[in-house]
């Protein structure tokens, strides 16, 4: 089986949680996937099988599109409702509708996050949480991220007795953005603690969420049928957002060895193109200016 599998993550259970019982229902090995999502938060994995497992990195460059909920009135250790309350400041009446918009329009656009201590960006070798688990802070790199749109979905609720005010919200996002963050920085500029206290991941890799199958689902596929080929998405989809070439046999018989293409090919206003060769995808091919020529960035066949 190769190609792009869909998986609904269902909450409490970890990205690695997935494809370590996808390895035994499916019966391989060569499994991926594009994206981690946390285990409080359920939505869409891209997987990727086989040969697909070479195009996780541009599963990964596409945005992604989050549902979720955030609270103001209290912060956690991991800007979410999984870890413990470090500030609490209970609201005495509730923000507008108005101030909440222009509070989300501010983080619209291009961004600079920095990432939670839970988090599983790398400094000096070791990831965030494990600094974080030790009782240790570190100075932690910024992080450019794109919001595309971040808009309130629902009617906001407040809690008087408690403080709190909650609502729901769409997030479309560029990678390496995190929503607990936003969040979070949400609630400051604002002024106050905030969490995200729900989040549902829709869309990621180019697939959305009613492309995806739980893991129930995929077992009893492969217990009736054996394979779930039916389910799979082509290789192709996962660089659907480049420019496609397609290639004579000649050019074909250089390229899969190994041999560059020149600009005549394709206007290199493009930094990648997918090749391809008889409606096949083969490979990606990235321009290089001191070669003056498409050279092989990533190549998915050469059958």
């Amino acid at each position: 089986m190769d190609g792009i599998l869909p998986v609904y993550k269902e909450t409490g259970m970890t990205s690695h949680d997935v494809v370590f019982k996808l390895r035994k229902i499916l019966h391989m090995k060569k499994i991926g996937h594009a994206g981690t999502l946390d285990p409080s938060v359920d939505g869409v994995l891209p997987v990727a099988l086989g040969k697909a497992t070479k195009t996780i990195e541009f599963l990964q460059e596409s945005g992604k599109i989050y549902t979720g909920e955030v609270t103001f009135g209290f912060a956690t250790t991991t800007e979410d409702l999984d870890g413990e309350v470090v500030e609490s400041q209970p609201l005495t009446r509730p923000f507008t509708d108005e101030e909440i918009a222009d509070a989300m329009a501010k983080l619209t656009g291009d961004i600079i996050q920095i990432p939670p201590m839970f988090s599983a960006v790398k400094v000096n070798g070791k990831r965030l949480y494990e600094y974080a688990r030790a009782g240790e802070t570190v100075e932690r790199p910024e992080r450019h991220a794109t919001i595309y749109r971040f808009e309130r979905t629902s009617d906001t609720t407040f809690d008087a007795e408690n403080g709190t005010q909650k609502f729901t919200f769409v997030a479309e996002v560029s990678k390496g953005t995190y929503i607990r963050t936003l969040a979070v920085d949400l609630g400051k500029t604002l002024g106050v603690p905030a969490v995200m206290s729900q989040l549902t991941r829709q869309k990621a890799g180019g697939y959305d969420l009613s492309q995806a199958h739980s893991l129930a689902d995929i077992q009893a596929m492969m217990d009736e049928t054996g394979n779930v080929d039916a389910w799979l998405q082509p290789l192709g989809s996962a660089v659907a957002h480049y420019p496609h070439v397609a290639i004579t046999d000649e050019q074909w018989a250089k390229v899969k060895n190994g041999i560059g293409l020149p600009k005549d090919v394709h206007e290199p206003i493009d930094e990648k193109i997918v090749i391809t060769h008889d409606g096949d995808v083969k490979s990606v091919f990235e321009w290089r200016e001191d070669k003056g020529q498409y050279r092989p960035f990533r190549t998915f066949s050469i059958e």
